[in-house]
């Protein structure tokens, strides 16, 4: 992958014709990025409880008779579950608001700062026509546009709207860390706070980037951009390893969905103690061999031959049974009921 990409930057930038030399910081960091990225997504999915997942949702898609459905239910989940977060709202307003807005000023500020760095994109002044700007992609024209636009002002003007959105997502994720105890008695700095100290200092140098050079004459403007590279290339060098390679990881989600769904559509588990449907048969065989996988065996004597086939319900109660035996000597009961 990281080979792939340092081919496509040579590619896309026209043998680094169009490639912005100032810019290699950035263009290195990327290619770690991709590097360790790639690295630890292929570990993840070489864990048993991952790659049974991961099989199993692309088994589910790819079926013919549900293909169809699937992708028009693919389109709508990534909209409503990724897009708008619906998962996490569900935990909270605030929380869904801060994961909304640092999701999107992310994501923006990638699409418009990466093609600029590799160099698939760049602007050049129209000939003959001094206050007209032509975007170039992957070298090829892409249309003109007016410089003092109001098209043009939103463009340029794309990595400000992305850092305010950023910093409002960290300043009531701040906030929550802040105010409630319950996520403060279990975060720590390494995968809670540096996440968001790393993003708002990334926002915060490249707004006082814009201030520099638009209302200051560009005081302090070299200092600035080193600064800001700095902690944009610390970012990018600790992303594969912290917290924020869940974004990475988020989409598979999908996958699990439907996975979900082929198990509520299929035979369901009944409990060998009281007989009562649980959980999808399929599922509960894959978290058998996934567990055997993991080197745990629960097989037990007897007409059941494995404690997976028991329901949680039963299990409590078996659970509670075999503490009275251990207490009061003598035949245990044979029913939850009794």
């Amino acid at each position: 992958m990281t080979a792939v990409l340092a081919i496509s930057i040579v590619a896309g930038s026209r043998n680094l014709s169009q490639f912005d030399a100032a810019l290699v910081g950035y263009t290195f960091a990327t290619l770690f990025a991709a590097f360790g990225i790639t690295y630890r997504y292929a570990i993840w999915l070489q864990r048993p409880p991952t790659q049974m997942y991961w099989r199993r949702a692309w088994q589910v898609f790819l079926a013919p008779r549900f293909f169809a459905r699937n992708m028009a239910l693919a389109a709508r989940r990534a909209v409503v579950d990724l897009g708008a977060n619906r998962f996490i709202f569900r935990r909270g307003i605030l929380r869904g608001a801060a994961h909304w807005c640092i999701m999107w000023g992310c994501l923006v500020s990638a699409a418009i700062t990466f093609p600029l760095v590799w160099g698939w994109i760049h602007f050049e002044t129209v000939p003959g026509h001094v206050d007209w700007y032509r975007a170039f992609l992957f070298g090829l024209p892409a249309g003109d546009f007016p410089v003092h636009s109001a098209f043009a002002f939103i463009i340029f003007h794309g990595l400000v709207w992305a850092s305010f959105l950023v910093i409002v997502g960290v300043m009531i994720a701040f906030r929550r860390r802040m105010m409630d105890h319950g996520a403060a008695a279990v975060q720590q700095f390494g995968e809670d706070i540096l996440p968001l100290v790393l993003l708002l200092g990334i926002s915060v140098t490249g707004l006082m980037l814009t201030v520099s050079y638009s209302w200051m004459k560009g005081y302090a403007y070299s200092f600035l951009a080193v600064l800001h590279a700095f902690v944009v290339i610390m970012t990018l060098l600790w992303l594969p390893f912290g917290k924020l390679f869940h974004v990475f990881q988020r989409p598979a989600q999908l996958g699990v969905s439907f996975y979900k769904d082929a198990v509520e559509r299929g035979e369901q588990a009944r409990c060998r103690r009281c007989d009562k449907p649980y959980a999808g048969s399929a599922m509960v065989r894959d978290l058998i061999t996934v567990e055997r996988e993991l080197g745990f065996r629960y097989e037990l004597r007897g007409h059941v031959e494995h404690y997976q086939w028991i329901c949680p319900r039963c299990r409590r109660a078996l659970f509670g049974l075999a503490q009275t035996a251990m207490w009061k000597p003598g035949p245990a009961p044979e029913s939850v009921e009794d």
